[in-house]
Formats: structure tokens, sequence, C-alpha cells
């Protein structure tokens, strides 16, 4: 069986958030299972790997609208992390360093073009085409009713919802830069009065999956105007959990920690990693250690954390080290917060790859008071690190998170609100303050299984369920 993932984001090829954690892992643990999985993206100027080699082993011309690009189709010249990827090159439009910009309706539309031209021009065609958000969101209605992909008609193509606040809303205005169609199919494109490049894919996917099943929940009640589609189209829809590499994310072989560590050596191996944050940043060892890694953002319940802060330092003995960016205005107020606290917590403003891994293993606890939460990765990391998770019951995070006072593991609260925060970090400490209880806990977690051979298994039963079921 082949399938091939179309994704604007691919880990270690180019990251903005989880969704290139999840492709750049998913494909990889389907092709142990003897899938031939393949990813196709953009190629973005932003130095992946200075000494790579690419090949090039496709190209073409496409058009967009009244503009015509020419394409080439590259790949490494190994398989990298064993996935096998290919990158789209258009220098006009994608060879930019970065991933998101102003212009992203010309650009991923034509990278989901191009994308198909080279697919569809291929001597064996995929069993599959899985799609991830609203960048490759137009490709299933792009198959089914563009005569240019007449050989990809009946080849099935399924929809993983990372994040639905993100839609790809396009004005109608651009509808000539789409390839030609029956414009009585135009409806299929429509979602409140507008081209929504995510609805597309709900309406025209073969089938839809969502990120947790939590969340599949969450958004038939909150989907950012997607609601009412998400119910009609209900019975197409299934939630699979995401799941993490773990041979990327191995305490006992990752070679960023300072010292790597197993379950039986958790309490040295971690205590060191700690050391060495603390010394780098100046705060205390001796303090339990909160972390925050990820985008300072609404949805993350960043803008909280200025007063939370404060008024968690104001009353705990406790250190925090959050690692992220995001919105200007919360970056100038956490690093105001340093102010008198240079002991107890530090803010590092950006994103750091190394720096997070050493966070993961050297933190007491992670904290994730998000409004939203699709699946989460984050947690999944900190529990194979040994460090237990700070929650909202929201989406995966409820999934993968049981509450201490439920004979869990973690600090799950109710609400999200600057006391909601603190009242879940002093009932953190106050697990923390029973160490037996507290290192038997992080034992647990370690052994807890977050891979991806469940899941990935999960997606190959869903391929085969749909790929001769012509539901046309």
């Amino acid at each position: 069986m082949k399938v091939i993932h179309l994704s604007a984001e691919c880990f270690p090829f180019a990251k903005v958030g989880g969704l290139a954690d999840v492709v750049g892992a998913l494909p990889k643990y389907q092709s142990a299972l003897g899938i031939e999985a393949q990813v196709i993206m953009p190629l973005y100027d932003n130095d992946f790997e200075p000494n790579e080699k690419l090949l090039t082993v496709g190209s073409g011309k496409v058009s967009l609208g009244k503009a015509n690009y020419s394409y080439q189709v590259k790949t490494t010249s190994h398989k990298r992390h064993g996935l096998e990827i290919l990158l789209i090159d258009i220098p006009e439009l994608l060879f930019k360093p970065f991933v998101y910009s102003s212009d992203d309706t010309e650009r991923f539309l034509a990278f989901q073009i191009t994308g198909l031209d080279h697919i569809s021009n291929q001597d064996k065609l995929p069993d599959v085409i899985h799609c991830h958000d609203h960048h490759t969101g137009l490709v299933p209605f792009l198959m089914s009713y563009c005569p240019q992909f007449a050989s990809l008609k009946t080849t099935p193509s399924i929809l993983t919802i990372h994040n639905a606040q993100y839609q790809g809303w396009i004005s109608y205005d651009h509808i000539d830069l789409l390839p030609s169609f029956d414009r009585k199919y135009i409806g299929l494109l429509d979602w409140n009065k507008s081209i929504n490049s995510l609805a597309a894919a709900i309406k025209c996917a073969w089938h839809v999956t969502t990120v947790s099943m939590t969340y599949l929940e969450e958004l038939k009640v909150a989907a950012n105007g997607l609601e009412l589609l998400l119910k009609e189209e209900h019975k197409k829809c299934s939630g699979i959990l995401n799941g993490i590499d773990t041979k990327l994310w191995d305490p006992e072989t990752d070679m960023l920690l300072t010292k790597n560590f197993k379950t039986s050596s958790a309490q040295s191996g971690k205590k060191a990693n700690k050391n060495e944050l603390c010394k780098k940043y100046g705060l205390n060892p001796k303090l339990p250690l909160i972390v925050f890694i990820g985008r300072l953002v609404y949805e993350k319940g960043a803008d909280l954390f200025p007063l939370a802060f404060e008024k968690i330092l104001n009353k705990h003995a406790v250190s925090i080290l959050l690692l992220g960016s995001g919105n200007k205005e919360v970056e100038q107020e956490l690093l105001a917060v340093k102010a008198g606290k240079k002991s107890t917590y530090h803010a590092v403003i950006g994103y750091d790859e190394s720096l997070a891994h050493m966070m993961y293993a050297g933190a007491d606890f992670l904290l994730m008071p998000s409004r939203i939460e699709p699946c989460g990765l984050n947690q999944m990391y900190a529990l194979r690190y040994g460090t237990a998770p700070i929650v909202s019951k929201v989406g995966g995070l409820k999934d993968t998170v049981i509450d201490v006072s439920d004979k869990g593991f973690g600090i799950c609260m109710e609400e999200v609100s600057v006391d909601f925060i603190a009242h879940a970090v002093n009932r953190a400490l106050d697990f923390y303050g029973d160490q037996p209880a507290y290192k038997k806990s992080r034992k647990k977690i370690m052994e807890l299984d977050h891979s991806w051979d469940l899941s990935a298994d999960r997606y190959i039963q869903l391929y085969k369920s749909i790929i001769h079921h012509d539901q046309r």
C-alpha cells in the first residue's frame, strides 16, 4: 500500500508547531509496519540541514490563474530518520525563510496544485492521499472535481484536523487561481460566503480524523464556525490520538541532555539536567522547577502567565522557566516578571530544540493550561522524561493525563484562569512534597506507552477500510 502525506510542515525539514512532529513521525512508523509512506511538502529556504544534498527527481509547470511557474521536486540523498520525503521547489513562492506569511493563499494553492500535478504524472499512483490541516485542504476537492487530476478521482483522500481554528479562508476574488472545474460544484468550496479550505476538505475527503477523541467531540460545539458541518459529517469522522517518536524522545539516548537516564536512574539523571538548567539561568536548583514550552498565544493560556507567575512566585518557594514566543505584548510582560525574581524565574523568548529537550528532562512539572489543545505532544514528551504535567482538561490533555486525586499522575484544572493556574500549582507542590509518592509516580509515567505504534496501525486499518470503498 502506498500512502502520500501532504503537509506544510514536517520535522526536521520545517517546524512551527506540533504538526511538524506528527508528519515527521507517523509516516516513519507506518513504513516500519510495511506501508510505502511518503511525505510531500514545500521546500523552504530555512537551512534545515546546511550540508544536505538534494536530488531532483521531477519537474514540471503549473498555472496559478494567469501566472505560470516552473517547479522541481527534490529529495534528500538518503532517507533522513527513515523518512522518504519529496520537497516542492517553486523559488518565486515557496523558497522563503519562513513557513507562513501574508501571501499564504497563493503559496499553498501553488503547493497543492503542484503536489497533485507531480503525483498524477507518476507511473504508480498512491492508494491513499493523506492531507494535513487547511494548507492541503483543497486537495480532496481538486482530486474529485478538476479534470486536470482525473487520474486521482477514485483515489481515497483523508483529512486530519490538527487545529480547526485555522481554516485557510480564501476570498472569491481568487477563485480563478484554482484549476478549471465545473462551477456547479462551487458550493463544496463555500462556507460562510468565502472559500474555506478546511470546510472543503471536510466535505470532500473520504474520511476525516482529529488528533484526539475528545477534540472531535469538542469540535461539534466549538470549531470556529464549522460546528454544524462537523455534526453533519460525523459519520465519516473519527478521533485517533497522536503518538510521539519514542526513538527521538528517549531520555536514555537523547544526545541533547547533560546526562542520560532511564527509569531506574531517573533521580540522578533528572537532577543532573536540572542542575545544568538552573546554573545556566541562575535558578535555585533546590526548589521544585516548573516549565512551560510552547507558543505564547491565547489558545495556550499564555495571556494569563504574567499575573499567574507573579502570584505563584510571591507565595511559593518554586522556580519557573519558560521557553516560547508569540504575542509580543505577552513576551514583554513575561520578561518584566524577572525583576526581583532572578533566582526563581527566567523567560527565554524564542524556540530552541536543544533547550526544550533539557527542560523536559530537568523539570519537575510541565505547565499546559491550554484553552484549546487538539492533542498536545508536550505532555507526552514530559511523561516520557519523568516530568509530571499540570494541564487543563481539554482535547488530548484530557485523554492522556489522569489527576492524582483519581489515582493518576498529573494535576488537572477544570477551568483556565489565573486563580485556577495558581491553585493547580499549589496542588502540584503538595504532590511534590510527598517525595515517596512523587518518585513512585515518576517511574510510572516514564513507562507509559505513548508511541506511534498503536496510532500508526489504526491509520493503516482506516486506509484499508476505505481503499476499495468507492463512495462516489
